[in-house]
Parts: structure tokens; sequence; C-alpha cells
């Protein structure tokens, strides 16, 4: 048999202690010489098995008379609830039926918060896959989900989708689902489509390698792809994505340096909203951007179109009130 979750309280101050607990509990007044004591201690004993979200507690009545009055303990075995620091419920005797009721009771009312918030967790956890998976596939105008790299494919659906891509001179990001089960097991019920490759224009699934030939032949695929413009506009476009972007190298739950994850944890401190472009995944922004705004390093910080600078510049700006000013006018 299991060993049994039973507080066995010796002292006042040990019985003080657990008190303290947000806990509901259910306390075993009881004596030694009290023959009904002994089958019930059994059944208090199994029931803290049965339900182990509740605390347990067991007082021999007389060894303990000051707790034994304030508990209204006129015969044992008495049980008592206690909920929030008060008593919410009782059972006097040797009653093994009505003290399962109520100790299943409240176990299932204590249960119900823990449910309700293993949910939660669930849900955010969904939530916030569903908003990085929206993210990596307006990450370019054109995205492809494959299994490896274009430079080394790992499967021959992948490397055919990559070479038609080419063929058709269309630039393009890819994402290796081979490296994160989150976003392959995701992207299959976010797209509601089983397989992989999988090909995105402006955020929009087009499908998979046939469909890709199919509009490809159709001219289909040609009209829809959008016509490369130069890094210049595709710089200011991407500056302007948002009323706060920040150029880093990672992502906002994953940064790659030091300085990325400091001003990270500026902007989340100071509650400003903020999208992120990760200069690492694309070579041309990296270097292209350094000439463009004339700032050698990263993280570089742009709002509403302007770039503030790197890490020193927004601690400054944050520590001036300068920022919320920019932000507010």
């Amino acid at each position: 048999m299991s060993k049994h979750n039973v507080n066995e309280i010796t002292t006042d101050d040990q019985f003080a202690q657990l008190s303290k607990s947000n806990l509901v509990t259910v306390l075993n007044f009881w004596a030694t010489w009290a023959e009904p004591c002994k089958d019930m201690n059994e059944v208090f004993e199994e029931l803290s098995r049965k339900y182990p979200t509740l605390q347990y507690a067991k007082l021999e009545a007389e060894n303990h008379p000051d707790i034994s009055e304030e508990f209204e303990i006129a015969a044992v075995p008495t049980f008592i609830v206690v909920k929030n620091g008060k008593i919410v419920d009782r059972v006097e005797g040797a009653n093994a039926p009505s003290l399962n009721a109520i100790v299943e009771k409240y176990a299932k009312v204590g249960a119900a918060p823990a449910v309700k918030a293993e949910t939660e967790k669930v849900v955010d956890k969904e939530a916030a896959l569903e908003k990085r998976l929206r993210a990596l596939i307006n990450t370019q105008p054109v995205m492809l989900f494959m299994k490896g790299t274009p430079q080394q494919p790992r499967c021959g659906f992948s490397r055919q989708t990559i070479e038609l891509l080419n063929e058709q001179g269309v630039k393009y990001g890819s994402f290796n689902i081979l490296a994160d089960e989150d976003v392959r097991s995701g992207l299959k019920k976010f797209s509601n489509w089983p397989t992989f490759p999988q090909v995105y224009i402006n955020g929009e699934l087009i499908g998979g390698l046939d469909i890709l030939k199919e509009m490809i032949e159709s001219g289909e695929f040609a009209q829809l792809a959008p016509k490369e413009e130069d890094l210049n506009t595709r710089l200011k476009n991407l500056i302007n994505k948002a009323p706060v972007v920040l150029f880093m190298k990672g992502n906002p739950d994953t940064p790659k340096c030091g300085f990325s994850r400091q001003i990270v944890g500026i902007l989340k401190d100071q509650g400003i909203s903020f999208d992120t472009f990760d200069i690492l995944k694309d070579d041309e922004v990296r270097q292209g951007l350094k000439a463009y705004s004339n700032w050698p390093t990263y993280p570089q910080l742009y709002v509403k179109g302007e770039l503030q600078g790197g890490l020193d510049i927004v601690k400054e700006m944050v520590e001036n009130g300068e920022l919320k000013e920019i932000l507010n006018a």
C-alpha cells in the first residue's frame, strides 16, 4: 500500500505552520482510547491517497486542548474541513460515507482551478505558436517550409521545389522544419496541409510541389510572385513595418547575443510593443542596413521609421524619458 499523505501533528506550533497553507485542509481529531477512531484513521489515510490535492492532518484531541476548544470538538472522532482559515464542513462520529463525500466534494473544488490553469497554459502555448507561425510565413514575400536547407535539401520534393523557385528567379526565404518539431507539427494544423514542402506567398499558402508546378505552367505563379524590389526600398519597408522595429540577432524569445537580449528586456520592461527582424537570417539586410543607416553594429532600434541607435543610446533614452516622449509624440 502506498504511503499516506497525513501530517501527524504533535505540537501546537506545527499546527500553526500547517494552518498558513492556502490548501483546503481536512483535520482528524481522534483519541487512542476510542475504538471507532482506529477504523476511521485507516479511512482517513486512504482518502489522503485517493485525493492528494487536499492537505490532511491528524491530532490527538486531548493532547491539544486549545486547538480542540477552538474547533469545538465535543466527541471523537471529529473531522473538520478548513478553507481560507474558516471551517466549511465537519463530520462527527465514525461516519465513513459522510467523510468520503465531503472530502470528494472539496477535492473536486480544489482541482478545478488547477485544471483551469493547465487549460490556460495550453491555450497560451497554442496562441504563442500561432503568433510565431504567422511571423515565420511573413518573414519573406515568398517563404518555403522544407526538409533541410536550400543548400542541403533532405528530400526529393524539397529539392525539386528549390530547383523550380531558382528557375523562376524568385527570391525566397526558407525554414527547415526538421530543426523544429513545434513548427513542423504546428504548421500542418495551421495551414490544414499535411505534407511538406509548403510554399507561401505574401503570407498565404499556395500548396506543395505539385500545385507549384501547375501554377508555374499556367503562368499564375509569375503573376502572384512579388517583383523583387531594390534593397533600399526593401529596407525602408522593413523599418516602417511597425511603429517600433528592432533589428537584432535572433528573436525576442531566443536572442543570439547579449546586446540583443538586453535591449529586448528593456523594451519589455518599459511595456513597449515592438516588431523584430532577425538579421542573422538575411545577410543582404544585415549588410545593407549598416550602409543604409550609417550604423555599423546591431541591435538597431527604429521608432516611426527613424533610427534611434543601439543598446547604449536606448538605455540613455529610457533613463531621461526621451524614448517615451518620441513614442507619445
